[in-house]
């Protein structure tokens, strides 16, 4: 019988998703940040995007990499 104890993934995956999530927060709040009009800015249309492709990037790796710990 499986154990069903166990979670899906390892200590290693569930700190990648904290800092992705982190990662993908500090985005969005840069692009609040943005004080053009519409948001039209650098900070809204430039650097906070590529943070938040970043957060997401790592929500990926953090999803397909494998613990060695954890089998």
């Amino acid at each position: 019988m499986e154990n069903k104890d166990r979670l899906a993934f390892g200590r290693k995956n569930y700190i990648l998703m904290l800092v992705g999530i982190v990662v993908l927060a500090i985005g969005f709040i840069i692009m609040t940040l943005d004080t053009a009009q519409y948001g039209l800015g650098f900070m809204g249309i430039t650097l906070g995007p590529i943070i938040v492709f970043i957060g997401f990037i790592i929500e990926f790796f953090a999803i397909l990499v494998k613990d060695k710990n954890h089998e």
